[in-house]
């Protein structure tokens, strides 16, 4: 059984709102709206409803638009927004800085996309109880939606100081990679997890599946 079985998590999170949007035409995705709220004030709120202690959110394209979505952050939560000032220089540069902002000062960090519609309480609920029961030896919970890897990824604190000690060399991603023994990857039949806006087409077909409005942001850049 893992320590963290029997005692409330200390949960980090880390939030990456950094891409450029290209194939939405180039559009702060983070900001389309669903139902009236950006998915970044949703995701905001789902961490929040679970009482993750600090985020951190890395903005990069789009900065500019992005951060006013972020000001009226509530004072119960500790949230830092980090710019990254290369994010051409991929996403794996937005990890490092959000995670080098955040800290490894906890049980478990979750690193979650910026833009996914479908994650919620429910979500963040199902992988924070994946990541008390883990297997023994493991510091990754990857969820796994048929085969294909979803978000957002929990990561035990002392492997990110690990990780951080040594600059973080190749990224998260290439750790789970390089890594498979550290990883469970948490078999789901939940869709959320995987699912993603890419493109206009996929905005039509999620409003048309679920019955929901879906307003794209009006400040485009570019």
């Amino acid at each position: 059984m893992n320590n963290t079985a029997n005692h409330a998590l200390h949960i980090g999170a880390l939030i990456l709102a950094a891409g450029e949007g290209a194939r939405m035409g180039r559009l702060p995705k983070c900001l389309i709206r669903m139902d009236g709220q950006t998915l970044l004030r949703r995701l905001r709120d789902a961490m929040l409803a679970m009482g993750v202690a600090r985020i951190a959110i890395v903005t990069g394209y789009h900065a500019e638009t992005i951060e006013p979505e972020l000001a009226d952050m509530p004072s119960t939560l500790s949230v830092q927004v980090v710019r990254n000032p290369s994010p051409e220089a991929g996403q794996q540069s937005s990890v490092r800085i959000g995670l080098q902002a955040l800290g490894a000062d906890f049980d478990l960090i979750l690193v979650a996309l910026a833009d996914q519609p479908g994650v919620s309480s429910e979500e963040l609920s199902e992988l924070i109880s994946a990541f008390r029961h883990r297997p023994a030896g493991t510091d990754v919970v990857l969820p796994t939606v048929d085969g294909q890897r979803g978000n957002p990824v929990a990561f035990s604190g002392e492997l990110i100081a690990r990780l951080l000690a040594g600059g973080l060399k190749g990224g998260l991603r290439a750790y789970i990679d390089a890594h498979p023994e550290a990883v469970h990857r948490y078999l789901t039949g939940n869709p959320n997890f995987t699912l993603d806006l890419d493109t206009r087409e996929d905005v039509e077909r999620l409003s048309q599946s679920r019955g929901v409005r879906i307003h794209l942001p009006e400040d485009a850049i570019g």
